[in-house]
């Protein structure tokens, strides 16, 4: 019928564009077929209905799911599914090249406690279920430094809501940046939000690594460039 609304094509939903560029160098064919074969196989499917427990999308037996929220060359959370193998890891980077550099680490030493996500993380937060992540990870993301642009940071209230939806009391919450006006930013926003603590207890445990913490290319970078890194835990009350 003409006016039948079931008729009318769905819209997809729109990114709520967190983040830049997403492809970089031309990858080398090795890596393009990695993003073919492998990723399909370690992709969470947002078409289907989220599982009652996540750790049911996992092949291994893992007690507890973690989410890092822009990767990048995945450094971090490589080394996290390697330190935590009880632990599921789910994560999030729609920059392609971050992602083919990740899976050709995947092929050669697979982890059985690890699935992807390639699109707006926001769109992942909206389909897991309530309080059903043990920590949320958002290391260096786009600072976005231009005050024209702020409204981009990935950390706002909006996101905060959707963190404390998915997040177990007690869960943490970590931020990572060189950026001092994004560090300051997050402080203000997770102060204003009444479901997030901040956990430092003295001056220097901002600028002291997460437990584990193995570094990253960027953030070398950044110490090289004279930027210091802050390193925030909230917790989820």
């Amino acid at each position: 019928m003409e006016n039948d609304p079931s008729a009318v094509p769905h819209r997809e939903r729109a990114r709520e564009a967190f983040f830049g560029r997403l492809k970089g160098p031309a990858l080398r064919p090795g890596q393009a077929a990695l993003l073919q074969t492998l990723l399909p196989t370690l992709l969470v499917d947002l078409d289907t209905p989220a599982p009652t427990e996540l750790t049911g999308l996992f092949s291994a037996p893992v007690e507890r799911v973690h989410l890092e929220i822009g990767f990048g060359g995945g450094e971090h959370l490589l080394a996290e599914t390697r330190r935590r193998p009880e632990t599921g890891f789910i994560g999030v980077e729609p920059f392609v090249n971050g992602m083919a550099k990740l899976l050709s680490v995947v092929q050669a030493e697979p982890r059985p406690n690890l699935r992807l996500y390639d699109d707006d993380a926001t769109r992942l937060l909206d389909w897991l279920p309530e309080a059903s992540l043990s920590g949320i990870d958002l290391l260096y993301p786009d600072p976005w430094p231009k005050k024209k642009h702020f409204k981009r940071r990935f950390v706002n209230a909006r996101n905060l809501d959707r963190f404390a939806r998915v997040l177990v009391p007690g869960a943490s919450f970590c931020f990572a940046s060189d950026i001092d006006t994004y560090v300051d930013w997050t402080l203000q926003h997770c102060r204003d939000h009444p479901a997030f603590e901040w956990t430092a207890s003295r001056a220097a445990d901002w600028h002291e690594p997460f437990e584990g913490w193995p570094g990253t290319r960027y953030e070398a970078k950044a110490i090289r460039e004279g930027r210091r890194p802050a390193y925030l835990t909230f917790r989820r009350v």
